[in-house]
């Protein structure tokens, strides 16, 4: 990792020497550091840190008025969480002995190697870094109320499951990590993904693209452009999705269909934060923030051997995994009612009321699309309602054709397996015993409804009362 990726994080550099000050500044700067602060002062840096926080700070020892072995202790004292480097030209073992049992993150002697000074800088502010995120996590975690709830406006919940998850959201979306958000179809990831670069504060836009079915080729020049002349047709320079995003979020969904070649790529511009377009022999830097999503299962695929391993955890250094609309059952009420709304108003039409079987059907029902399916029943109810109360039929249609899909689809190897049968029944069930369990199982959720029960089990209500009532003749 670069230090270029950690330009914007305030560093401090204390020397008496004006000269030392210039040329460790010039050499931070040069490195990608550009929030430098440099004091000649020691006595001041105190009123500094406690003005205005820092992520780390290079430290001279020989110094006027206050040496730095007494300011050192200071610093470590009141602030414990910012690392200190001290940069001397004493070279005492024990002088470099007392310096670490008071807190001192490196030791280095002048003159200084280049390299040595930014490889210990860099892996101090990736330890400030992590810090402050710890920080901010146990925060957001152990506190029930939001600091910015306007941020998750289009997100309509009363799941505490989602609401710990923008607790989550609020932690991280300021890291300079990419973030990994998972989940089926429909659940709402780019809604996590807006949210994210809402709270983030980066200067520049959140660009989207779905990346299922690009090919290498398509992929790099969708994301990092081309020049002019770089292949057949390119007969003008394009800046590619990362260019546009500048300084903002890139938001890549569908990652787990991403090809191999493609990987790499992806793999090296997060490692090194800079890539190239088509064309060019000139890497270029980026700052973007990366997001990425799927509705596919990652390890899985490592297993097979179509995604790659490193890449996996380079992505997932902050995971947001959102629950299925089954899973958070309360949330329909909430949802069925803001998209009536929308719906009404993007067709001119007023908000009807729909009767309560509506919201017993929908909460049995497993919504294999989530909240994106749930939409679309809602859209299509209002487009074909006239007046009076909202008719359940469109639903109950919907409903009883993904159950048709589904059997029809459903290979043997996923049908229950005979220990699951046992599990239940205390031995291999009859054929019968299934259709009665199921049919008690349907009722149970439909509350007594035979029309809602039918609609669960994929049958008219005509055939599902046939059967009802020829169990009761059997048992009578």
């Amino acid at each position: 990792m670069k230090l270029s990726e950690y330009a914007e994080l305030p560093v401090m550099i204390v020397d008496d020497e004006v000269e030392t000050l210039r040329s460790f500044q010039i050499l931070l700067k040069s490195a990608g550091i550009r929030n430098v602060t440099t004091l000649d002062d020691s006595r001041v840096v105190m009123r500094e840190l406690d003005q205005r926080e820092h992520a780390a700070i290079i430290l001279d020892l020989t110094m006027p008025y206050l040496p730095g072995a007494d300011l050192l202790r200071e610093i470590t004292e009141h602030h414990p969480n910012i690392p200190v480097l001290i940069v001397t030209a004493t070279s005492e073992i024990e002088t470099a002995v007392e310096c670490m049992k008071k807190g001192a993150f490196d030791y280095i002697v002048k003159p200084v190697e280049k390299e040595r000074l930014l490889s210990s800088l860099r892996k101090a502010l990736e330890l400030s870094l992590l810090r402050r995120e710890v920080s901010s996590l146990k925060e957001s975690l152990l506190s029930e109320r939001l600091r910015h709830e306007e941020a998750f406006n289009e997100i309509y919940t009363a799941s505490p499951r989602i609401h710990a998850l923008f607790r989550y959201v609020e932690a991280v979306a300021t890291s300079q990590q990419p973030i990994l958000i998972t989940g089926e179809t429909g659940v709402g990831k780019e809604l996590f993904a807006r949210a994210v670069h809402r709270l983030s504060g980066r200067k520049g836009r959140l660009v989207s693209v779905n990346i299922a079915g690009l090919d290498d080729h398509v992929f790099s020049d969708t994301l990092f452009g081309h020049r002019k002349g770089a292949f057949t047709g390119a007969d003008q320079p394009r800046e590619g999705l990362i260019a546009q995003a500048g300084e903002g979020t890139l938001f890549l969904d569908e990652i787990g269909d991403l090809d191999n070649a493609s990987q790499v790529k992806l793999l090296r511009l997060l490692q090194e934060r800079e890539y190239y377009p088509l064309g060019s022999d000139l890497p270029r830097q980026t700052d973007t923030r990366i997001i990425v999503s799927t509705n596919r299962d990652l390890p899985d695929l490592i297993k097979s051997g179509k995604f790659r391993r490193d890449l996996y955890y380079r992505l997932k250094a902050h995971q947001i995994e959102i629950p299925p609309l089954r899973e958070r059952k309360e949330d329909i009420p909430i949802l069925l009612e803001h998209f009536l709304t929308e719906a009404a108003e993007s067709m001119h039409k007023p908000k009807p009321a729909y009767p309560p079987e509506l919201l017993t059907l929908l909460s049995a029902y497993h919504f294999p699309g989530n909240v994106r399916e749930l939409r679309s029943m809602v859209y299509d109810a209002l487009a074909t309602h006239r007046k009076g109360i909202l008719s359940m039929e469109r639903f109950r249609e919907a409903i009883m054709k993904e159950s048709t899909v589904t059997d029809r689809e459903t290979p043997p190897g996923s049908l229950p397996r005979d220990d699951c049968l046992v599990s239940v029944f205390g031995r291999f069930p009859t054929l019968k015993e299934v259709e009665d369990f199921l049919i008690a199982e349907a009722m149970r959720l439909s509350k007594g409804n035979q029309g809602i029960a039918a609609s669960l089990l994929g049958m008219t209500r005509q055939a599902l009362n046939k059967r009802i009532v020829r169990a009761r003749q059997q048992r009578g």
